[in-house]
């Protein structure tokens, strides 16, 4: 395959299919379905996923649930990325030119008695005083420790992260092309969010709802669960132009032994978003034939039409995945994938370029540009079969 670069990954999409809020219900928003053996598009709505879901299937959805990482101070931002520890925090932050290292800034209003010392202010992030109430309580200072190259900062501040006294200042972590809308905010999980961790929202999950659940259960396709946390690397643009320059970000995930143990003998695997199919991706054993490595013993078919389930194995536990899926990639583990529409020149639509192809990529997306589909977070699906 030639060079591709990060033009071959741009589309220009009219800024009034950019959704600025979810459909309602949550499965009223509309579904592409994708064949890729045959070329077909087929527009429908996705409470009707299961009609076009393989019966043998095995649905893979990702658990993690979106933090309020976004902390706001009036004119002040700090959107913490990573948790260092109890007080200290991975953030990027606005304005960049108040948040410079060494420097110890007061984030909210300060009571007319409180102290000014900063040795004072941070003496509460010590051991023996976590918990002490002092004039400093409804103080809110962070310790700038570094600054990364790409503009990371390092905070400490002088109360726990998870401590009450932030609650007023957190809020939903929507992307930069979303309104922000609190209301919005549970619309922004997945209806089966359960651990915390995540500062976006694994968006092919949004459209699921009990009704869309219910029906696959009556088709009888089985759905499993793991965990991906994502990261602010889902916000980093592509800086490169040749796209084997990119230095892909690393998320944390997690498969349990019981979701290992029923995805083995799977026929068929549809993971539930790119961040389903990255973990899977990451966690298969072995490259190349999906028949080599060491199998179980053999598993026998009640009947002809049920024929024996490849084997697939996977890995256990949890990990950081640098994994960078871009058009020549090989998958091994997912056979079909529910997504949502993204950016031009993401290393999403990378992703999804190297499942269908670069050329039908564009004809699909061309596609829904024409028929009007929503774009983004708070837009429609896609299945790709």
């Amino acid at each position: 395959m030639d060079k591709l670069s990060l033009s071959d990954f741009d589309y220009h999409l009219p800024e009034s299919l950019i959704a600025q809020q979810p459909a309602d219900p949550r499965d009223h928003s509309r579904l592409l379905v994708y064949d890729r053996a045959t070329g077909r598009i087929i527009d429908t709505w996705f409470y009707q996923l299961h009609h076009y879901l393989p019966e043998h299937t095995v649905l893979v959805i990702n658990n993690s649930r979106v933090v309020k990482a976004r902390l706001l101070f009036g004119k002040k931002e700090v959107f913490v990325t990573r948790t260092v520890d109890p007080f200290t925090v991975e953030a990027m932050v606005r304005p960049g030119k108040s948040f410079k290292k060494g420097q110890a800034l007061q984030l909210v209003p300060e009571p007319p008695s409180a102290p000014k010392s900063a040795e004072s202010i941070f003496d509460n992030t010590r051991p023996e005083n976590i918990g002490k109430k002092d004039a400093n309580s409804l103080l809110i200072f962070a310790e700038v420790l570094n600054v990364n190259e790409e503009g990371i900062r390092t905070l400490r501040f002088n109360h726990p992260v998870d401590s009450p006294i932030f609650q007023h200042y957190r809020h939903t972590p929507f992307p930069p092309y979303i309104r922000p809308d609190e209301k919005l905010a549970d619309r922004y999980q997945t209806v089966y969010a359960q651990n915390d961790g995540s500062i976006a929202a694994p968006t092919a999950g949004l459209h699921f709802t009990d009704r869309v659940f219910y029906n696959l259960d009556r088709k009888s396709i089985r759905k499993v669960e793991l965990t991906l946390h994502i990261g602010p690397g889902t916000f980093a643009p592509v800086k490169t132009e040749r796209i084997e320059e990119h230095n892909m970000h690393s998320e944390w995930y997690q498969i349990t032994p019981d979701t290992v143990n029923k995805l083995r003998t799977a026929q068929h695997i549809t993971a539930v978003g790119t961040t389903s199919a990255r973990v899977l991706e990451s966690a298969i054993r072995h490259s190349g034939n999906r028949s080599t490595g060491s199998p179980p013993p053999p598993l026998h078919s009640d009947t002809d039409m049920h024929p024996i389930p490849a084997y697939r194995d996977f890995k256990t536990g949890n990990g950081e995945t640098h994994i960078f899926i871009k058009p020549g990639y090989h998958f091994q583990a997912v056979d079909a994938l529910i997504t949502n529409f993204h950016l031009p020149k993401s290393t999403l639509l990378m992703m999804i370029s190297a499942f269908v192809g670069l050329e039908e990529m564009h004809r699909i997306y061309s596609h829904a540009i024409r028929e009007q589909y929503r774009f983004y977070s708070f837009g429609d699906a896609m299945l790709l079969l």
